[in-house]
């Protein structure tokens, strides 16, 4: 039975690299019938700012599978990364890259290299949550929650067991951001313990990267949060060989996206010239998606045969190992032609290659906690000459009471009061803690809240701090 597929041409070489891949995949004998929708550029310039247009969204719903072509964002203020909007709109929480070496036939100082990174999509800084609070700060809020952490990081270590991967390796920056990316690995502890058969282990996210570029051959499954798998993804990808060469998918509950993960390519649009390879990988793991793996591993080894018979587009040609430089209509010719064979050196793919797993039930929820208002971080523009925290403070302490204290305040993250260094280069956005001995109540707050006002001094933001189980559920300042 036929498969309805939606597909999008996207912009730049969106429509030519699409083009080969849909004549590959028919020639291969994919059971697909195409559904188009219109997205990008052209939809961003007709006034949309979401660049798809509103009618779109039923279509996906129903098909619940896209192939997308490149799409270019315009710059500036106004418009939405179309990539975010998908991801997060149709709840598609895990982004999955395979990067794996080709060599000699694509250029890589890393030959053993066979990874797939697993990518949180839709949490992170990637919430875009941004704000503007003084005259020279600006925020952006990130975001990190246990079902979300615990929903992607299950798929990591079944998408391990189910492919026969050895180990996954988590990578954070909880030795700085204790709360958020903390969670991220408390959670990855958590459900780890339940796949014993599978290796595990964390790194620092700086010297795991460190090590993804020059000893990307030791890693296997990988799995992170969404800023640090964006930037991961793409070092893998050049690791391997080329950016341009790797496909990703996207899952969720409710459906599915395939697409390469390099750009719209405006540059060489039209040319002729485009590699359709990170789109036709894409395709291929769609294909097994939607059960139909014996095409997806035709499509592949025929793939695999081009680049050993030297028929190469331009971006990965070299005087090695390259017969005939191609564009993008007759690499597809050649792939075609190959039908039926398998490569020779390169790892065949295989039949019965287990498809991508199921996405796993949500967990139940936790009980709740016990929560305790204990006090509130208050953040302050406050610019007056000199800037001296000693200043502020004194202004601040007659607006306390009993029961609220003022313990510190900072500047950037760094406490300035009291006992703050002279040298410390301060900007006009101020945090001030106020804390209680025992619980207080949103009252109380308010209170403090209206005295600051009545003083003068401009609050922008505040954060209540909670104890949870008796526990901090906030980042502790020096000396507390």
């Amino acid at each position: 039975m036929s498969s309805v597929v939606t597909f999008t041409n996207g912009d730049g070489i969106g429509p030519e690299i699409m083009g080969a891949t849909r004549r590959v995949l028919d020639a291969a004998g994919a059971s697909i019938t195409w559904q188009e929708v219109k997205m990008g550029e052209a939809v961003y310039r007709s006034g949309i700012s979401s660049g798809i247009d509103p009618s779109s969204w039923d279509i996906l719903r129903k098909t619940r599978v896209l192939l997308k072509a490149p799409i270019t964002t315009p710059q500036g203020g106004g418009v939405k990364s179309l990539n975010v909007t998908l991801r997060k709109s149709l709840g598609l929480f895990a982004n999955v890259r395979p990067c794996m070496a080709l060599a000699p036939y694509v250029p890589t100082k890393h030959p053993g290299m066979n990874l797939v990174i697993i990518r949180e999509n839709e949490e992170d800084l990637y919430a875009g949550i941004e704000h503007q609070q003084t005259d020279e700060v600006v925020q952006c809020l990130k975001l990190i929650t246990r079902p979300g952490s615990e929903r992607v990081i299950r798929y990591a270590f079944e998408y391990a067991r189910s492919k026969g991967r050895r180990r996954v390796t988590c990578l954070t920056k909880d030795n700085i951001m204790k709360l958020t990316d903390g969670l991220f690995h408390r959670v990855f502890d958590e459900v780890g313990a339940e796949y014993p058969q599978i290796e595990k282990e964390h790194l620092i996210v700086d010297i795991g990267t460190a090590r993804v570029a020059v000893a990307p051959e030791r890693f296997d499954v990988l799995v992170l949060p969404n800023l640090y798998g964006d930037i991961l993804s793409d070092v893998a990808a050049e690791a391997a060989g080329s950016v341009g060469m790797v496909g990703s998918a996207n899952i969720g509950e409710h459906g599915a996206m395939f697409e390469a993960i390099h750009g719209s390519a405006p540059d060489i649009a039209g040319k002729g010239i485009a590699n359709p390879s990170g789109l036709l990988n894409a395709a291929t793991m769609l294909l097994r998606h939607i059960g139909q793996g014996d095409v997806a591993a035709r499509i592949q080894n025929a793939w695999l045969c081009t680049l050993e018979d030297g028929i190469h587009t331009n971006d990965i040609a070299t005087p090695q190992h390259t017969l005939e430089r191609v564009g993008t209509e007759a690499f597809a010719d050649a792939i075609i032609a190959r039908l039926g064979k398998v490569p020779q050196r390169l790892m065949r793919a295989h039949q019965g290659e287990a498809n991508l797993p199921p996405v796993p039930p949500r967990t139940a929820p936790r009980p709740r906690a016990r929560k305790e208002l204990i006090g509130v971080d208050v953040f302050l523009h406050w610019d007056e000459q000199g800037r001296s925290p000693q200043e502020l403070a004194a202004r601040l302490r007659p607006l306390t009471d009993a029961n609220l204290v003022m313990i510190m305040i900072t500047n950037r993250g760094v406490k300035v009061w009291p006992d703050g260094l002279p040298e410390t280069f301060c900007t006009d956005h101020w945090r001030v803690r106020f804390q209680a001995q025992e619980p207080i109540t949103t009252a109380q707050i308010l209170g403090l809240l209206q005295r600051i006002a009545e003083a003068g001094l401009d609050f922008v933001k505040t954060e209540h701090l909670y104890l949870f189980d008796g526990k901090p559920g906030f980042s502790l300042g020096q000396g507390q």
